[in-house]
């Protein structure tokens, strides 16, 4: 049984209606809603799965930042403050800069605590996005991932 996941996702999801991702989440979430979910708190995908899920299911949320929340983009910064009811734990792994390298090493992170990843990329071949790191992270772990295009 799995009991810890990663999401991860693009941020550009301004190109499909709100509902479509909620839809999504129903489909590819929703299973594992007995899971301890881990999620970066970046805006698209980050932001529309912690609401999601905070909405919808009672399982364990953390949201882990490479800096500081306050660091965050605004509509990031919002979603927190709306769930921090339903939000287990805030981890701020304190980055000096918020550059390539402090994403990949929150990444990781949440890669490392969690058995499975489920990311949301752009449709379209793998690239070098954050979204296909931690994918390639994962699977360099052995670790099982599901691919969901968005």
């Amino acid at each position: 049984m799995i009991s810890a996941v990663t999401i991860t996702g693009t941020r550009s999801t301004n190109h499909r209606p709100t509902e479509d991702y909620h839809q999504l989440f129903a489909d590819h979430l929703r299973p594992y809603a007995g899971a301890h979910f881990y999620i970066g708190g970046a805006r698209g995908i980050d932001t529309l799965a912690l609401l999601w899920l905070a909405e919808n299911t009672a399982a364990p949320l953390t949201v882990v930042v490479p800096g500081r929340v306050e660091q965050q983009p605004a509509e990031a910064r919002e979603a927190v403050a709306r769930t921090r009811n339903r939000i287990t734990e805030v981890v701020e792994l304190g980055a000096a800069e918020l550059r390539t390298p402090a994403f990949h090493a929150r990444n990781r992170w949440m890669v490392d605590h969690s058995q499975f990843t489920i990311g949301f990329p752009l449709t379209g071949p793998p690239g070098t996005s954050g979204t296909w790191q931690t994918l390639n992270y994962t699977h360099e772990q052995g670790r099982p991932h599901l691919i969901v295009p968005v």
